[in-house]
């Protein structure tokens, strides 16, 4: 097993029952990266990393981490630390007692250990906080501290369940980019569970995209947001718009959809299999779509739409519409080019084929 990574997995699998909540897993995490496993409540993200944590053992399969094989390791003895969305800070102990907590259980010197947890507050932007009480700070200063309180201990990973959860929108935010900084700074690997893909998003080297136990893509955000692979993960990370229809053409790895109203437009084939006459759907993002009148810019495709209403959201404002029946939104336009919507007025969206994914209807 090569030690260029802090952490890999070869086939995992757990069993509840028939159940597999985590079935065949094998992931690879290099040395220092920000790894997240996203996905919907019950897909198994949980029981995978109480497996990696040690607090479970797998039915099948190995974990590694630099290069050590882990499965009948205690959860104690691993090269692991763990932050939880209730951090368990321990109120009747000062942030300096609680971040050395570990520290005295290792039997570190009282002297280092004020030394690393001096250094560790002011590497976390709590510096001097040493004497406070935990319950005197703010949500996202008691985030730091659990953070500090792991990292000081030095882990080759630090594994983070929805630590974010608990805290309010506009501190989610702000602690979704100092996470991503703090990780950075430290070096540490991170492994991230959340169903938040927006967390994901923002702070990850690589995600996982888990569905019913199993990893669906593992890419960086972009590719993930850009090729998605399944139309599970084109549906789950981003908004998109999903047009049911039957492929009337292929030709070059684009198809023709003939949506359920007679229109037809085109959109690139996510994958080989598709014939002619086959049920297809077609996902475009909502900010692939533009406003636009009869003249269609080169190589681009239109349909009408019905307007529903609109969604005044700051820089995020979009038109919710139909087209035979199905839900369609589009990006409003922030520039002043945007047209007067009125409910029930017919508008035509054009989009670059390109930037469409094609899948077979019931694939997963």
């Amino acid at each position: 097993m090569a030690t260029e990574s802090d952490l890999s997995c070869n086939g995992l699998i757990r069993r509840f029952g028939k159940t597999a909540a985590v079935d065949h897993i094998s992931l690879d995490v290099p040395a220092g990266t920000f790894f997240s496993i996203l996905g919907p409540s019950g897909c198994g993200k949980t029981t995978l990393l109480r497996l990696l944590a040690g607090f479970d053992k797998p039915d099948e399969g190995d974990i590694f981490i630099r290069g050590q094989r882990m499965n009948d390791v205690p959860p104690n003895k691993r090269p692991v630390n763990m932050v939880f969305q209730h951090l368990a800070l321990f109120p009747t102990m000062t942030v300096g007692d609680n971040i050395g907590y570990g520290l005295k259980r290792r039997k570190v010197p009282a002297a280092e250990r004020r030394k690393r947890i001096a250094r560790v507050l002011e590497q976390v932007g709590l510096p001097g906080l040493e004497q406070r009480n935990p319950q005197e700070l703010s949500g996202g200063q008691r985030q730091r501290v659990a953070l500090a309180r792991c990292l000081v201990l030095e882990p080759t990973l630090l594994l983070l369940d929805e630590p974010l959860g608990a805290l309010d929108l506009k501190l989610r935010e702000q602690m979704k980019v100092e996470l991503k900084h703090l990780q950075k700074q430290f070096g540490t690997t991170f492994v991230y569970i959340t169903h938040d893909q927006s967390e994901a998003m923002v702070m990850s080297d690589q995600v996982a995209v888990m569905k019913n136990g199993r990893f669906e893509q593992v890419a960086p955000p972009e590719e993930l947001y850009r090729e998605p692979a399944t139309p599970f993960v084109a549906g789950f990370v981003g908004d998109n718009n999903r047009l049911s229809g039957e492929v009337v053409t292929l030709a070059d790895n684009m198809a023709d959809i003939r949506l359920d109203n007679g229109e037809v437009v085109r959109g690139r084939l996510a994958a080989n299999g598709l014939s002619s006459g086959d049920r297809a759907e077609l996902y475009v993002r909502p900010e692939s779509l533009m406003f636009t009148g009869e003249a269609l810019k080169d190589g681009f495709c239109a349909m009408q739409a019905k307007v529903l209403t609109t969604l005044f959201d700051g820089a995020n404002s979009r038109v919710e519409a139909e087209n035979g029946g199905q839900p369609v939104f589009a990006r409003l336009p922030q520039d002043g080019t945007a047209p007067r919507l009125t409910t029930g007025a017919e508008i035509r969206l054009a989009w670059d084929p390109k930037l469409a994914r094609v899948y077979g209807a019931g694939q997963s």
